[in-house]
Formats: C-alpha cells, structure tokens, sequence
C-alpha cells in the first residue's frame, strides 16, 4: 500500500511507492527503455493503439460507437448508469495518435466506479487537421452532451487530452452563453500545460522518463500546431487566465518529463483562486493509470479521482 506524504505546498501530495511497485517497475522499464522516443509521426498510430487495447476491461461496462455534437466516439456505460450525468473524457496521444476505441476501457473503469456514463469523442488529429481543430471538436461534443439533455458533467483527460480538457474550461468560462451547463469538475491526468516546453523537468526527468525524448515532443507538437505560438493561451493552458474554473485535480508520476507541466498548472490555478490539487505518483511514468490490475499506484489514483468526481457530481446542485 502507499504511504501519502502531504508537502509544504498545501496544493501538492506526493505517495510513496510500494515495494511490490517498484518491483514491478522495474521489469516495466527492462522492456520498454530501449524503445523510449521511437514513437514518431503517423505510422506510431496503429503501435500506440495497440498499447492503449492492453488496459484490462472492466466489468459490468458495455461500449457502443456513437456521434455526440457531430464528433463520432465511443460511450461507456456501467450497468444501470445515473440519468443526467456523464464523464466527457479526452483521450492522450500528442495530437497525434488515440482513439476513442483505444481509449476506452481506461474510460470504462472511471464510469464504473461512479456509475456514469462516458464519451470518449474521435477528435481529428494532427497533422491532417493541426490546431485548433482538436479543441473545436472537444467543445462540440460538450456542447452536444449539453443537447441531449446532460445537466451535469466532469470533464477528464490525459497527456494531451488534458491539455483539451483544461483548454475547454477556459474557453467555457469565458464564452459560454447564458444557460451554459458548466463543468461540475475535471481531472487530468499527466496533462501537457506548456507546449513551449519550458519546464524543468524536461531536463531534471529526462534519465528517469522511460517513455518520451524532448526532440520527440518537439517534433509531435510541431506536427499539432503547424506553426502556431505555442504559447497562446488557448494551445497551452499553462498561459490562459485561470480564474473561475470548476474544482480540478491533477495525477502525475514523478518520473516523467511532463511532471512540471501538471506542478506549475496547479500552482497558477490556486494563486488564481482555483480548487486545485495535484498529486505526484512517486516512482510512477507517464499514464500510469492504464497500469491498472498490474499496479497498487494505479488502482489507488482511480480510486481518488473517482472519489473525487462522484463527490463533485453529488454536491453540484442545479437551478
């Protein structure tokens, strides 16, 4: 079991890797390190779908292909899921790769544990359709939950859906119409906040990512914005006035480069007023959560973020 270590940030917590963890990271990193930074433009869609298929299916899950805002993806529906409610999910892969099909059974298991339905929405990815074509799809399919009648949803996402999804805070705190259902939360998973990549981890983490290379993020996100300011508040979320967010609550390993992508949000979110909390996975990559059935951390990071987001869609009250 985890041990929890609350910091002198009163916004970050760190947990302590267990043994059998450590262990099991360790043969982790025997197979994937010599392949770290291999992933590269669109012929790493077909392998990384492939990794993301291995997270072990939930039961009592079932999943249907739909279209919801005119954006095709995947619903998952725990067995007798709330009315009203739903989980508007953004899957990872660096613009550039993912799926909703690839994508769901990690989905699956947050939608079961807060019996919720999910969507997880095929938004286009680059370099066929480089920003901001991800984010107008992400609002479009919120918009569409809206339509069909969802009155409250908590938004998710993971690497560079978490970039979608904190993006799509800002942009429905700042220009919803009058009505707008808002967002009762969100979580993120390892979100990329800086597409700058400008922080510190990028070099204090680079030994210890078992996974990514900078010169690969670049590339990747060079493919995302075709040229535009990576900076821009609205294709890094790190940038965007932060003010009057819903409660959001950030998991990340302390093993991996993103980490100050998900420390310096969550610092710039609080000074603004924000209810956010981050916390650090010790010993733990980039997406740890799909370790789950394999990983005490990954189970216990659900676990909080499913806590988490029932209480938020409880407390919310509308009208």
């Amino acid at each position: 079991m985890n041990t929890t270590i609350q910091e002198n940030r009163t916004w970050s917590t760190t947990h302590r890797i267990s043994a059998e963890d450590k262990t099991a990271m360790s043969a982790m990193r025997v197979i994937v390190e010599p392949h770290k930074g291999r992933l590269q433009g669109t012929g790493a869609r077909v392998p990384f779908d492939a990794i993301m298929e291995r997270v072990a299916a939930p039961p009592g899950v079932t999943y249907e292909a739909a279209t919801v805002g005119g954006v095709s993806g995947w619903w998952c529906r725990p067995e007798d899921p709330k009315s009203g409610e739903a989980i508007l999910h953004v899957h990872g892969g660096w613009f550039n790769w993912g799926s909703a099909q690839a994508f769901r059974h990690l989905v699956g298991h947050m939608a079961a544990r807060i019996g919720v339905a999910a969507f997880v929405p095929d938004y286009r990815l680059a370099p066929e359709h480089p920003f901001p074509a991800a984010s107008e799809d992400v609002r479009a399919t919120y918009f569409g939950l809206v339509e069909r009648g969802y009155s409250k949803i908590a938004v998710m996402g993971d690497s560079a859906g978490g970039n979608l999804a904190l993006g799509l805070l800002v942009y429905l705190s700042a220009n919803s119409p009058s009505g707008t259902v808002a967002p009762v939360g969100a979580v993120v998973l390892s979100p990329v906040t800086d597409l700058a990549l400008t922080g510190a981890s990028w070099e204090t983490r680079a030994s210890a990512d078992p996974y990514f290379l900078r010169s690969q993020a670049a590339e990747l996100v060079r493919s995302y914005l075709g040229g535009h300011d990576p900076a821009d508040p609205l294709a890094s979320p790190l940038y965007g006035k932060l003010a009057g967010l819903p409660p959001i609550r950030v998991h990340v390993g302390d093993d991996e480069v993103l980490l100050d992508d998900s420390l310096r949000y969550v610092e710039r979110a609080v000074a603004a007023g924000v209810d956010a909390r981050v916390d650090v996975w010790e010993g733990m990559p980039h997406g740890f959560p799909f370790g789950i059935g394999m990983l005490a951390a990954s189970k216990e990071a659900l676990d909080e973020i499913g806590r988490f987001l029932a209480d938020r869609l409880n407390l919310v009250k509308l009208g």
